[in-house]
């Protein structure tokens, strides 16, 4: 997600911008930490659930997106992150997905993987104190929900294996990882992949006093040209009745979403799992149920994740669709997919939240509307409309509190001011 992982839209390509006992222990007693709250605070339909729906934003710590600046003492960086929490309180916001496990390591001390290299600038090292439990406790007391914003199968932004931390999972199980783009991820293939990486989540579930479960768009990777992901020997060992590869593929999906839905509500009651995906579930040209677009990345046919079946068979809480197209945008016309997410939510119990690009606000490289600091504002309007519509989600924090070219003010005061 972001400058180094969210998708800019064309009418061909999608490409990328810019996108175990030697690990800290965490306690395994005592209830969850960061400011325990009523079990189901967040309510089973998903976050945000306050009169005016969900008022969200994202932040995103791979790549020190939005946060931390990387090696900066825990004094500062806990500066840092209160200043995005006060950004989000003055804009009048409810909801924060704050992303903890961003490659394969953690922002809180984990029995599973090493803490994040986000953090210090080294994966491992210990950075002295809590972020996760930081982060909770300071949510709460201003008001937010916090949702913990996980990567199932990222390892790395890198190929290198030896600069991952010594102990690092994917060093003791090299035969887990597929290199593919230039980046490690773990092989969704392999049934103990699977295990293992919900068991690395959960563990944050179930300590900390999080108010919900959040994926993003990353299920296999992205595809990149002239090159393979290599899982033809795990498709061959466990593709069972299988005779098409993506269709295995989608599989190994469904079982991850199934699996650890059914494991947060064991886990933590009435704390909702969600996703936020690609905009783009397939096109109209590929599949008569998908939108009225030309995507040149579909989700279910190049991420493998068929989303609009999560939502009609109620397999998730919520799922926030990143629509980060104008209005009028003729690949991809924002009004055009709002309208298609509403109808496939509509009924189903699964809330809709929409996904904003407040990033591309001001930014030379977009098209005019993004020039305009009140094509945000008339998104909101536009989502108004729709029912099924509960509110939206902002890209990102960073730009949540630079407010480019008056964007966030235009939403603020035409839409959230109290």
């Amino acid at each position: 997600m972001g400058r180094v992982s969210r998708r800019v839209f064309g009418t061909a390509t999608v490409g990328v911008l810019a996108s175990v006992l030697t690990f800290s222990q965490a306690s395994a007693s005592g209830g969850p930490r960061g400011g325990r709250r009523e079990e189901g605070a967040a309510g089973a339909a998903g976050p945000g659930n306050a009169a005016d729906g969900l008022r969200g934003m994202w932040i995103a710590t791979v790549a020190n997106i939005d946060w931390p600046r990387q090696g900066a003492p825990a004094a500062d960086a806990k500066e840092q992150l209160t200043d995005l929490l006060d950004a989000a309180q003055r804009w009048n916001l409810n909801t924060v997905f704050f992303q903890v496990r961003p490659t394969a390591d953690a922002l809180w001390p984990s029995p599973y993987e090493p803490w994040s290299h986000w953090l210090t600038g080294t994966q491992g090292k210990d950075p002295g104190w809590d972020p996760l439990e930081f982060a909770v406790e300071e949510a709460h007391a201003r008001g937010l929900e916090l949702h913990a914003w996980f990567n199932p199968y990222r390892v790395a932004m890198h190929a290198d294996p030896s600069a991952l931390a010594k102990d690092h999972p994917a060093r003791t199980h090299p035969e887990w990882v597929v290199t593919y783009g230039g980046r490690m991820y773990y092989n969704p293939g392999l049934p103990e992949v699977r295990t293992f990486v919900q068991d690395a989540m959960c563990h944050a579930v179930e300590h900390y006093a999080i108010d919900g479960v959040h994926w993003d768009d990353y299920f296999y990777p992205y595809p990149v040209a002239g090159e393979t992901f290599d899982d033809a020997a795990a498709f061959a060992e466990h593709g069972g009745d299988f005779t098409d590869l993506g269709d295995w593929r989608r599989h190994n999906i469904d079982l991850l979403v199934r699996e650890m839905r059914e494991r947060v509500a064991d886990l933590r009651p009435g704390v909702p799992f969600g996703v936020s995906p690609f905009g783009v579930w397939r096109n109209r040209s590929t599949d008569p149920l998908g939108s009225d677009t030309r995507g040149g990345v579909q989700t279910y046919d190049d991420l493998y994740a068929d989303v609009r079946a999560w939502v009609k068979e109620g397999r998730i809480d919520y799922v926030l669709p990143q629509l980060y197209w104008n209005i009028g945008y003729d690949a991809a016309d924002y009004e055009t997919l709002v309208r298609w997410w509403a109808d496939v939510a509509e009924g189903t119990g699964v809330a809709l939240y929409i996904g904003e690009a407040l990033y591309k606000c001001g930014d030379a490289a977009q098209p005019d509307a993004w020039q305009d600091p009140v094509e945000l504002s008339r998104h909101i309007t536009l989502c108004e409309d729709f029912p099924a519509v509960g509110g939206n989600a902002f890209y990102s924090a960073a730009h949540v509190v630079r407010d480019p070219i008056g964007a966030m003010t235009r939403v603020f005061e035409d839409h959230y001011r109290a």
